[in-house]
């Protein structure tokens, strides 16, 4: 089966439906290359599912050891390159609530997060700057 099916619906948009559980997501091209930017760019989203996976694996092994991460946000910055025009940097910010974690506790959510699949995915040619900001 297939995992998403895309159309593409004029005007530099898709729509994009999860075949699974029948959820859709549009996309936009931005504003800097001819769209108007009313939706995620294809870039953007690249960018969000590595936060999104990221916390997703962190919240697996944070079930697994008994550690709150609720209320964990992260913040994505996504920085382009222009020649050839690419995602070069994802700077993905994790606000980590106000829980005191031990050392160790820090060490599994740090590395679930590093060791994502998406992150395991990505071009070794981009950076991934990932920091962890703790209350």
């Amino acid at each position: 089966m297939a995992t998403s099916k895309i159309i593409y619906t004029g005007s530099l948009r898709t729509e994009a439906t999860h075949m699974q559980s029948g959820n859709s997501i549009f996309t936009d091209a931005p504003i800097d290359n001819n769209g108007k930017g009313e939706a995620f760019s294809p870039t953007d989203l690249l960018a969000t599912s590595l936060g999104c996976c990221m916390l997703t694996i962190m919240g697996i092994v944070a079930e697994r050891h008994a550690i709150n991460i609720d209320g964990t946000r992260v913040e994505i910055t996504k920085n382009m390159e222009s020649n050839p025009r690419r995602v070069s940097e994802i700077v993905v910010d994790f606000i980590m609530p106000e829980i005191q974690y031990s050392d160790k506790e820090k060490e599994l959510l740090e590395n679930a997060a590093r060791t994502c699949p998406v992150s395991k995915s990505l071009s070794s040619e981009l950076i991934q700057t990932v920091v962890f900001k703790y209350c």
